[in-house]
């Protein structure tokens, strides 16, 4: 990567999430500015704020801006510099948070000096996002948008349970909507096409939940969209998804299936008793509701991993 003359990182630190690993972020600092950089750090006080300063900052007095926080503070920074294009400065992760897909995604070594390395040295992926559209409201992600069990389960999690429970958190409530299953089913559209799922997630990366994979061909490069679809429903074929992913075995498991595509739809077919407003999660965000319409964002993101 070439980098203006200006070597300076604004990093953009979300405290809740850097609470625990606060350690992490001082010694990141500590060896970009020992690379010879600068280093201004901003704590986000309120949701919003990682969009704004991303959108806002100076582009001309930054050559990076690194975001300390988990992946939805992450998200935040993506909405705001789609809005810029490529022109707008590289976008880097000092990771976190609960589970940390993105820098799954990118190969992030968790140490301090891999870090510091990437965000001054590092490699350049032009990342278009994903933008899903809901009625009245549109949300780009760098990772994904699902709908069904996964988006109850993010629905279900409050912001004061995964700060002091962490991923356990997820556990839980993944626990208490297989004992509340209710079949609800999906029409989902592909490019023209309709398939019908139990659960949906449009991915633009390989990982989920981590270093788990749901979606072996997608990359943040990649000019196409990855459909993962539940096809089975039930609980007891909820727990055998959830234990294949686990296992890696998900991609060879019946039932699933990941087809690429440019343009979504995903609707609710049939609720067998629920509500009719479905959750959508975004980056593993409680973010829209169903019907929404997804596909890859007119504007692009300088996205940096190891070189």
């Amino acid at each position: 990567m070439t980098f203006p003359s200006v070597r300076a990182v604004l990093l953009i630190l979300n405290p809740t999430a850097g609470r625990r690993r606060r350690g992490l972020v001082d010694a990141v600092v500590r060896r970009v500015r020992e690379l010879g950089w600068t280093v201004d750090l901003i704590e986000t006080a309120a949701a919003g704020d990682a969009r704004r300063i991303a959108e806002t900052c100076d582009a001309a007095r930054y050559a990076v801006i690194a975001v300390a926080g988990g992946d939805g503070t992450i998200n935040e920074v993506v909405n705001g510099l789609v809005q810029r294009g490529a022109a707008g400065p590289a976008l880097g992760i000092v990771p976190l948070g609960t589970a940390n897909v993105l820098a799954h995604e990118l190969g992030l070594r968790f140490s301090a000096i891999a870090l510091a390395r990437t965000l001054t040295a590092g490699q350049e992926i032009l990342m278009r996002p994903g933008e899903a559209k809901g009625v009245g409201r549109a949300r780009q992600f760098s990772l994904m948008a699902g709908a069904g069990f996964d988006a109850k389960v993010v629905a279900g999690v409050s912001a004061p349970l995964k700060r002091r429970l962490g991923r356990a958190a997820y556990v839980w409530r993944s626990l208490v909507e297989v004992r509340r299953y209710r079949p609800v089913r999906y029409a989902v559209e592909i490019d023209g096409t309709r398939h019908e799922a139990a659960s949906v997630i449009v991915t633009h990366g390989r990982h989920y939940a981590g270093p788990y994979v749901v979606a072996p061909d997608a990359g943040l490069g990649n000019p196409l969209l990855h459909v993962c679809l539940f096809e089975r429903w039930g609980r007891s074929q909820t727990l055998r998804f959830g234990l294949a992913l686990l296992l890696g075995r998900l991609s060879r498991t019946a039932g699933y299936r990941v087809i690429a595509g440019r343009d979504i739809r995903v609707s609710v077919l049939s609720t067998a008793g629920e509500q009719r407003c479905q959750p959508v999660q975004i980056d593993g965000d409680d973010a829209l509701t169903l019907p929404v319409t997804i596909a890859l964002a007119a504007g692009a993101v300088r996205l940096l991993r190891p070189a």
